[in-house]
């Protein structure tokens, strides 16, 4: 029986466990990234294990978030950052050259390597061949100092592409058409694997579109194969030397095969508020469009803004839209400034903005009050634009740009002869905003610059044998990370002040939840399916960790935050009986007994819960692996990591 792509890469980076599907394996990781609004506190944390140099192939900071400088805390953050990358090894990617996802790909991703990144989109570098996973920071600083990162061991879902795609119809279209089949759950402990004769027909950038907004999909991570088109993207980067070709076997077994047909494909969007709500542009056609933002480590590509500067080229944006473009590296911006596209661009009334995320994080570009917003990004989570009532699109590059021509939802098809975008045979290469590390024999001499806005790493401590704490929050399904720790101009400067962050804790659900944390010693987290979806961000543990949260029941989780629970030491647990859920409320007393003794002796096994309040009980499941229970006895990873060494 042959394997598949990623179990390829699994078995060649596998340290520790078996390859079955649900078993906990540890991989061997070849490089990591950061960004700066997760980077502070995985920086903090990689201090805190004492680990002088970093012990990866190649370790990467980029500066791509909270570039928005309105006060010093940015720039305070920026500059621990920069000095810590140069005295531990690591490579820092200034602000303005780019987003991390897009510079990655353009100048570092390399087929068959192992990459792990403190942002939830790290998978974008699949679409080069490259095993790539989001994870918390606190993950990634264990692999910066030599440490495995444990996943439980995942199936393989291919999907096989057909045909090519029509004119007007994108590689953003397809990953919409595979949210409409599979849904935000559905990629849940899978790997989404692609093949297929269409896999020839989409360029790198294309691929890493899809294999971006695979985040979406609750996947562990999405690959494409690497292959001719692989290496002609490395090549025109000076970068063919990293070129290795890959693929499945022809005999690889997969847990779910799905077809799609290229040609059948149209155009797109998933409406508001969630990646899976999908609908035709068809079908929404002639509807008022307010704002339309063309950018983020989705689409932001040379060929992407090619193709908008072609749309927008001899057109004006309409009187009543607002249109901004974020090139998504400095690479792509100075290109599109040497040929002239730039100029088209900004001909029709665009507003250019940096090289960084912006209006995907909701730093700046805040749709009007119920403003429609067309966005080429990968999420349109509720409030998550920095307008709570704001009803967010995401689509195709081409919808985008013919959109903001036309001031109502258009689709492109109707636009006339789409222009021949071809990727260039060489790229304009200038990584003079990439600042490498010092010497290691230089580096005791670097002093680390830390302002007034970075505070400690909260205190964790050991798991208590008995939990008796009352229900803090009722929450329902898919509720994501975005809703229990917000992002925005106002909140992510402070993403090193965790005490400064706790007066924002889940106030997108509950106003009162920091104030209701505060008058009680410690609390319990209630929520439904497919808790804790949508980005890395280990914040939406640490800050309920800080506020006296030691447990979340839910149905589901989402692999990455209930990592990141685990990590900072409160306990996640499923509902055995889903029905359960709906017999409790808020304020209820739980109590879990005998804790330590039961998770030593099974650390999957059942545990009752009494409802105190109700005098009722119920059983929970403790979603750990057996060195999770490990880490949750120690009290979190951080600690767990100082035992071991």
């Amino acid at each position: 029986m042959g394997l598949t792509l990623a179990e390829k890469i699994i078995k060649a980076h596998l340290v520790s466990g078996e390859m079955k599907q649900g078993e906990d394996i540890g991989l061997r990781i070849d490089q990591t990234l950061t960004q700066d609004a997760t980077g502070t506190m995985a920086y903090l944390e990689f201090e805190a294990m004492g680990v002088k140099r970093v012990k990866t192939e190649k370790s990467l900071a980029y500066i791509d978030h909270n570039t928005l400088q309105t006060g010093f805390e940015n720039a305070d953050d920026h500059r621990f950052i920069q000095s810590i990358a140069k005295k531990h090894g690591i490579y820092f990617s200034k602000p303005g050259n780019g987003i991390c996802h897009q510079v990655h790909l353009e100048r570092f991703a390399i087929p068959g390597k192992t990459l792990i990144g403190s942002d939830s989109h790290t998978p974008t570098a699949g679409g080069i061949g490259c095993f790539a996973m989001g994870a918390g920071g606190l993950d990634v600083a264990v692999a910066m100092g030599g440490g495995a990162y444990h996943i439980q061991m995942p199936g393989v879902i291919n999907i096989k592409l057909n045909g090519k795609l029509r004119d007007w119809v994108s590689a953003k279209d397809i990953i919409l058409e595979v949210l409409r089949i599979l849904s935000v759950k559905g990629g849940v402990s899978h790997v989404i694997e692609y093949s297929g004769e269409g896999v020839k027909s989409l360029s790198v950038p294309q691929r890493a579109t899809i294999t971006n907004m695979g985040a979406e999909l609750g996947a562990t991570t999405s690959i494409f194969p690497s292959d001719e088109i692989t290496r002609e993207f490395l090549k025109a980067q000076g970068r063919e030397a990293d070129y290795k070709e890959l693929c499945a076997d022809d005999d690889a077994v997969y847990s779910r095969v799905i077809e799609i047909d290229l040609d059948k494909v149209v155009p797109l969007a998933a409406c508001p508020h969630s990646p899976d709500n999908i609908k035709s542009i068809e079908e929404l056609s002639g509807q008022k469009v307010d704002q339309v933002c063309i950018g983020s480590c989705t689409n932001s590509s040379f060929t992407d803004l090619m193709t908008v500067a072609s749309i927008l080229k001899g057109h004006t944006v309409n009187d009543n839209v607002s249109l901004s473009i974020a090139p998504g590296s400095k690479q792509v911006f100075n290109m599109l400034a040497q040929n002239g596209a730039l100029a088209d661009i900004i001909a029709s009334g665009a507003r250019v903005l940096e090289c960084a995320c912006g209006p995907c994080i909701g730093m700046g570009q805040s749709p009007n009050s119920k403003g429609v917003s067309l966005r080429t990004f990968n999420r349109n989570f509720e409030g998550r634009s920095g307008t709570a009532d704001g009803q967010v699109y995401l689509v195709s590059p081409e919808t985008a740009a013919v959109s903001a021509i036309t001031g109502v939802f258009t689709d492109p098809r109707t636009f006339g002869q789409k222009s021949d975008i071809k990727q260039p045979e060489s790229f304009v290469i200038n990584d003079n905003l990439i600042i490498p590390p010092a010497a290691e024999d230089e580096a005791d001499n670097i002093e680390i610059l830390r302002g007034p806005n970075i505070k400690p790493f909260p205190k964790t401590e050991k798991l208590e044998n008995t939990i008796e704490s009352n229900v803090l929050l009722k929450v329902g399904d898919n509720i994501t990370t975005d809703h229990i720790m917000p992002a925005g101009a106002k909140i992510l400067p402070y993403r090193s002040n965790i005490p400064y962050l706790s007066n924002f804790c889940f106030t997108v659900c509950d106003k009162d939840f920091p104030s209701r944390c505060k008058e009680y010693p410690s609390g319990i987290v209630v929520g439904g399916l497919n808790y804790g979806q949508g980005s890395s961000r280990e914040h939406a543990a640490l800050v309920p960790l800080y506020l006296g949260i030691k447990a979340v029941i839910s149905k589901s989780f989402a692999r990455i935050h209930g990592a990141n629970l685990v990590n900072a030491g409160i306990l996640p647990l499923v509902f055995k009986n889903e029905s359960d859920y709906d017999n409790i409320s808020m304020l209820d007393k739980l109590v879990l007994d005998d804790l330590i003794t039961s998770l030593k002796n099974n650390p999957t096994g059942l545990l009752t819960v009494k409802n105190v309040t109700k005098g009722t009980t119920f059983e929970v499941i403790p979603q750990l692996s057996k060195m999770q229970r490990d880490i949750i006895l120690a009290g979190g990873l951080l600690n767990y990591t100082k035992e071991q060494n």
